[in-house]
């Protein structure tokens, strides 16, 4: 039963890691877009 959740554990680590490293990479490939939209949205959002 342990090893079961230790693998379960594992896989969760791995998918998380790869998702995050994806996310940056995403997030640096649009970070100018998001700073327009940012500056573009905050006079709305007061």
């Amino acid at each position: 039963m342990m090893k079961s959740i230790s693998y379960f554990t594992v896989i969760m680590v791995i998918c998380l890691f790869y998702l995050i490293s994806r996310w940056t990479s995403i997030c640096f490939e649009l970070w100018p877009n998001f700073g327009i939209l940012l500056i573009a949205i905050s006079p709305l959002g007061r």
